[in-house]
């Protein structure tokens, strides 16, 4: 249940430091607000990516700029200089630096919870919960809606998937169209995550459907890959509008949670050796 809380700045549950910076932490419940000072000649390139271990920062920002000025370039090739007292949102796929002689100060919404923490090494293959999420017909739903609300329809759906990523510590793998793949330390968190996004999106008015696979994947540049990807994608084949479908192995880990599922059966599906049973989670 939410809860009124505040916390000064020099309350910060944790200060993350790196070359030319830090970022104090704040958790306010499932809410992580970040604090970011980057000093003069810092860069993300030089700087954060070595820690990271992606080309380019993979995190989304959105947040205020307290003081100073950042310079951002985005992997199209798109650029801007962010200053003070501008509201700004940062994509994932960017490199930045400070400009001037000034320390950038800037209060992050969105990208601070995992920000500048050491990444697994490319290669390195790692048990993950994948969760799969798009929109069901779309197409119809846009020619139903018109562009101006179907606009409004789909920014509001993409800040709820960032919402709740966040909330469950979730990472965003990879987007295409309107489906987004995320990848969870927990199989539950994974479940409750695609659960919530499916109940505030169906308060829009959108028909969304989800699957979750639990696996090992491995870790590549930019994303994962894998049989566990191959088998978390096939289920969507299987999903219903407003469905949200399991594989066996993930209902398994989650037995003596609060989620509930019943069994659709077992399936062979395409491209993955034998068949798989797979559960839907009890509305």
């Amino acid at each position: 249940m939410a809860r009124l809380q505040h916390k000064r700045l020099e309350h910060a549950d944790e200060v993350r430091h790196y070359p030319g910076g830090w970022t104090e932490i704040f958790e306010l419940d499932d809410f992580v607000i970040g604090r970011m000072v980057m000093e003069p000649g810092w860069r993300w390139e030089h700087d954060v990516q070595p820690i990271a271990g992606t080309e380019l920062c993979m995190y989304h920002h959105l947040g205020f700029v307290v003081s100073g000025r950042l310079h951002v370039q985005m992997a199209d090739g798109s650029e801007g200089t962010l200053g003070e007292q501008e509201m700004f949102e940062i994509p994932p796929g960017h490199d930045g630096w400070v400009v001037g002689d000034e320390p950038w100060v800037a209060i992050d919404f969105r990208g601070a919870r995992s920000y500048a923490r050491p990444a697994m090494a490319s290669g390195d293959r790692v048990l993950a919960t994948l969760m799969f999420v798009d929109i069901v017909d779309s197409t119809a739903t846009l020619a139903q809606v018109g562009d101006a609300r179907w606009r409004d329809l789909l920014a509001e759906h993409n800040e709820t998937i960032q919402l709740e990523l966040d909330r469950h510590r979730g990472k965003e793998v990879d987007r295409a169209g309107d489906g987004v793949l995320a990848m969870f330390d927990g199989p539950a968190r994974a479940v409750e995550c695609a659960a919530a996004i499916g109940r505030r999106a169906h308060g829009s008015g959108l028909d969304v459907r989800a699957r979750v696979h639990t696996g090992e994947v491995e870790l590549v540049p930019g994303g994962v890959r894998g049989m566990a990807v191959h088998v978390a994608s096939r289920i969507t084949a299987l999903a219903a509008g407003g469905e949200l479908l399991v594989s066996s192995t993930t209902r398994e880990l989650v037995v003596g949670s609060s989620l509930g599922f019943t069994s659709r059966g077992r399936h062979a599906l395409k491209g993955v050796p034998g068949e798989r049973e797979v559960f839907a989670l009890d509305r």
